[in-house]
């Protein structure tokens, strides 16, 4: 298969069989995973028979069609970018108001995985190119938001800022953390091995760790009476969403 003719050709001779619930295409790689009930022989002669020179590469069970899934997928997929883009919302609010550098960077990590959730809903039954491009083009997002944050950590140290209200820090990150664990508990209930989906949990996996980091810098700025916690938790959040950003990369080749 090395053009949408020869999907189209394919399409047309399965259509008939009762035993095909799904197909899906990686045309690059020209590679095709039929999901049948039944009638193996029969399916591989169909596509033998179209002499676009098929073969039968392995056969193995599966819980469920990629079809069956999909709606479940979509679903999910809004229920986290929703509730990313409030926390964003939230979080970036309370952050210039009471000047804490961690929330700002934890609400520009919530907007980033409300992108790359957005951009995993295009994912959903495509091709698996098109789910690793996905992928990728969600950890290229991540180091460029990673960059412009360091530079705001740096221009916040050597300027004169005004100390960060921790109780404001405590609250606000907890109640996104809440949020977040929800989110992972979701993603991690779909039980899916794909990349888009696999992405979307590394980025709540790791927003549970940073929620958790601005908790404690909101403590620490009350107990040092110094803004220096908060910077650094600001710092840690986007070396972690550099980390986090390699590693979805590495997931997409």
């Amino acid at each position: 298969m090395d053009c949408s003719s020869e999907e189209a050709l394919i399409r047309m001779k399965l259509q008939a069989f009762a035993e095909v619930k799904s197909l899906e295409f990686d045309l690059p790689k020209r590679i095709l995973w039929v999901y049948h009930q039944e009638g193996l022989a029969e399916v591989e002669k169909a596509i033998q028979d179209l002499n676009l020179g098929g073969e039968l590469v392995g056969s193995e069970a599966v819980e469920s069609a990629p079809g069956e899934n999909e709606a479940k997928q979509r679903k999910l997929l809004w229920v986290v970018l929703v509730i990313n883009f409030v926390f964003f919302g939230l979080e970036m609010g309370f952050g210039w108001l009471s000047q804490s550098m961690g929330l700002v960077a934890d609400s520009l990590d919530m907007l980033a995985d409300a992108v790359v959730y957005g951009l995993a809903l295009f994912a959903v039954g495509a091709a698996v190119g098109r789910k690793k491009k996905v992928a990728q083009l969600a950890g290229i997002f991540q180091i460029l938001l990673a960059v412009i944050g360091i530079v705001e950590v740096v221009r916040r140290f050597v300027g004169a800022e005004t100390m960060p209200e921790f109780g404001t820090m405590i609250i606000v990150s907890g109640l996104a953390l809440v949020a977040n664990g929800a989110c992972l508990v979701l993603l991690q209930s779909s039980r899916s091995k794909e990349a888009h989906i696999q992405a979307s949990m590394i980025f709540t996996s790791n927003d549970v760790i940073i929620n958790l980091g601005v908790v404690l810098a909101g403590a620490l700025v009350h107990w040092t009476d110094s803004r220096l916690p908060d910077l650094a938790v600001g710092s840690i959040v986007f070396v972690i969403v550099l980390l986090g950003a390699r590693r979805i990369l590495s997931l997409a080749k």
